[in-house]
């Protein structure tokens, strides 16, 4: 009998919770197991318990990743009427996410704001885990943003966005589990759970904290679809072709700075000479244009100039 090809590496690969798609399927099933998994999240992320929630509809439900066009943020809604918004983010594209960001947060706020004669809210959250440094230089696990003025006073603090820093969390490999924060555990989950060379430490995690383990066991139950690794497959080729046509526009963007800097340094060489010949008299202004590349018209502009001078 004819093997069947998988794109799968092994009966045991997980499927990379860092694409968004497949990041939205954990948590968007209408099940208990993705419900705990949401609520572990949430309540890693904002530092205090969250018992109840809703998803707030925003496009059909995911119960696989083969809609390419739906957006992939996890909207939920809290039992005291606050509202969060989650997603990962592999890449910073354009370099426009912060600005992204306040679009994003102001949305949710207006979308939460209630009709009536007074100005009422609950607040929001957007909360972003990202694969790349934001900003580029800051290398804390977790960042919140809200608005407050030059010496700290903070408004409502109805507006709050939160950067979830996989760069900086995944360096905690092999870190004693007990040592680990929950959001900690997160993180590394997120970063190795398609891992199989740290198989065994995400099991670890797995075990110390309920909602990983439910988010693990879906992950698992989604990587035995084929057409999830397709579409893992599909993703992974974009990002690629992207990075490598990021690289090379970069490169061709070098080389022509590079061949513009040595003609500027050739011509700047070349009226740096014709100066020198003008002042030592050697030769006429047509013979001087002539020996250093020159247009006549550029040697009497520096002729007049020495004139000028004088």
């Amino acid at each position: 009998m004819e093997k069947k090809t998988t794109l799968r590496p092994s009966p045991t690969a997980l499927l990379n919770p860092r694409i968004d798609a497949i990041f939205k399927a954990i948590f968007t099933q209408e099940t208990e197991e993705s419900n705990e998994a949401l609520l572990s999240l949430i309540t890693s992320v904002l530092g205090k318990k969250i018992t109840n929630l809703k998803l707030t509809s925003n496009e059909p439900p995911l119960t696989t990743t083969e809609d390419k066009k739906m957006s992939f943020d996890v909207s939920v809604t809290f039992e005291n009427g606050e509202r969060a918004s989650i997603e990962m983010q592999g890449r910073n594209v354009d370099d426009s996410f912060e600005t992204r960001s306040e679009i994003q947060i102001a949305r949710l706020l207006n979308n939460n704001a209630k009709q009536g004669n007074e100005w009422n809210a609950e607040k929001v959250y957007q909360i972003s885990v990202l694969n790349f440094h934001l900003p580029k230089d800051d290398k804390c696990e977790m960042s919140w943003y809200n608005m407050k003025n030059q010496k700290g006073h903070e408004l409502s603090g109805h507006l709050n966005v939160i950067y979830i820093d996989l760069l900086v969390i995944k360096k905690l490999i092999g870190t004693p589990v007990e040592n680990l924060t929950p959001l900690q555990k997160w993180g590394l989950y997120f970063s190795y759970a398609d891992d199989e060379s740290q198989k065994d430490y995400i099991n670890q995690i797995a075990q110390s904290e309920k909602g990983i383990m439910e988010a693990n066991i879906i992950v698992g139950h989604m990587s035995e679809a084929e057409s999830n690794w397709h579409l893992q497959n599909s993703r992974d080729i974009a990002v690629r072709d992207y990075n490598t046509g990021l690289s090379n526009a970069k490169k061709r963007g070098l080389e022509e700075g590079l061949k513009k800097g040595r003609k500027e340094g050739a011509q700047q060489k070349a009226i740096e000479a014709a100066v020198n010949l003008l002042k030592m008299k050697l030769g006429t202004v047509e013979q001087i244009a002539k020996a250093q590349g020159l247009p006549v018209e550029k040697v009497l502009e520096l002729k007049a100039q020495l004139t000028e001078e004088k």
